[in-house]
């Protein structure tokens, strides 16, 4: 699980940076209209950090207590986000 976990960790972080430089260079947009607003500023990143970090802390918590939804929760995370990070480097593909 600790596995999965940084995993999931790593693609939300790098789906950050991708986006980030996405759209600096104008080449995307952000999906979230709640992150739009920030997306370009350091408190993007940070609260991308800050909640991949915490979302992996929550899953944690119900890992201990609910081992197999947890572990079929995150691998579902963990497949959105790396479908998300495909997505996005599909976009470097079109250049």
């Amino acid at each position: 699980m600790k596995y999965i976990l940084g995993l999931l960790v790593a693609l939300v972080i790098a789906d950050g940076f991708l986006t980030q430089f996405l759209i600096s260079d104008g080449l995307a947009r952000e999906g979230n209209p709640f992150l739009q607003p920030i997306v370009g500023d350091v408190g993007f990143l940070a609260l991308k950090v800050a909640g991949a970090l915490l979302c992996a802390i929550i899953l944690w918590d119900i890992y201990r207590r609910y081992r197999k939804v947890a572990l079929i929760a995150t691998s579902c995370f963990v497949v959105v986000y790396a479908g998300i990070i495909v997505w996005n480097l599909s976009i470097f593909a079109m250049l």
